[in-house]
């Protein structure tokens, strides 16, 4: 058994490194997706008024992709500051179970580590992170932040820039069909991360009730209902068996996992 061990601490190096090189290359698509939404976000708010310092200083403080669209139209509307706030945050509360499905991987790191990771967190950020979490079977906070950085922070936050200097000289980037790169690496990711029918059945309430509600009414509501629904409905299907122990050897980390297998009859 402590020979395996062994083995299993040589090969991490191994694994570690080929789960990163699959993260950068998944982070591509999204890269170039969040640039183009980038640019339009940074247009959208120079015709708000916003300047490049505003601007720029909400893709880094807020970094919240929809949220930031979504505040940009309040902020025209004349809405107060508590409501935006509060709006948004409602908007962004499908971070709650994005948090809650990575807390088991990093919850013997430091609070402020953790809070850093938590302001770096977005859809991709945590679709990138929780495949490559369990590609190696345990927390790696240096590829959580090439996935989140490389992926979305650094080409939105360029992109923003660019878009409110000379956003206007800039062609709309759904043109190129930009606009279909984030929606087609986003089903990618989430297809890889089906495991069990537990996953299956949250992925496909979400994403007919996200549809129907987007709509039958708005979009945001579809994607907070969605994100809400869709893991709820998954919770009530009963995993099977053998799902049920590659969770639990999940949750132990890979070199007590092998323990456990070992342990096993």
């Amino acid at each position: 058994m402590a020979e395996a061990q062994r083995n299993a601490r040589q090969a991490q190096p191994m694994e570690l490194q080929a789960s990163r090189r699959q993260l950068l290359q998944d982070s591509l698509g999204i890269m170039v997706s969040a640039a183009g939404f980038g640019l339009v976000y940074g247009i959208t708010a120079q015709n708000a008024g916003f300047s490049p310092v505003e601007a720029s200083a909400m893709s880094i403080l807020v970094f919240a992709g929809a949220s930031q669209f979504v505040a940009i139209g309040y902020v025209a509307g004349g809405f107060s500051w508590l409501a935006i706030v509060g709006l948004t945050a409602f908007l962004n509360a499908r971070h709650l179970l994005y948090s809650a499905a990575l807390a088991p991987y990093v919850a013997d790191r430091p609070r402020w580590l953790r809070a850093l990771m938590a302001h770096a967190m977005t859809d991709e950020a945590f679709a990138l992170a929780i495949a490559h979490f369990r590609r190696v079977g345990r927390a790696d906070i240096p590829g959580y932040w090439i996935g989140a950085f490389v992926s979305t922070f650094i080409p939105w936050n360029v992109a923003t820039l660019i878009g409110v200097t000379i956003g206007q000289q800039i062609p709309d980037p759904a043109q190129f069909g930009l606009d279909v790169v984030f929606p087609a690496a986003m089903g990618g990711l989430a297809v890889g991360l089906i495991t069990g029918r537990r996953e299956l059945v949250a992925a496909v309430t979400g994403g007919v009730i996200a549809v129907a509600v987007a709509l039958a009414w708005d979009p945001s509501a579809g994607i907070i209902a969605g994100g809400l629904i869709g893991p709820l409905a998954g919770m009530t299907v009963k995993p099977r068996d053998e799902e049920h122990q590659r969770e639990a050897q999940m949750a132990l980390g890979p070199e007590r996992a092998l323990v456990h297998e070992e342990e096993l009859p």
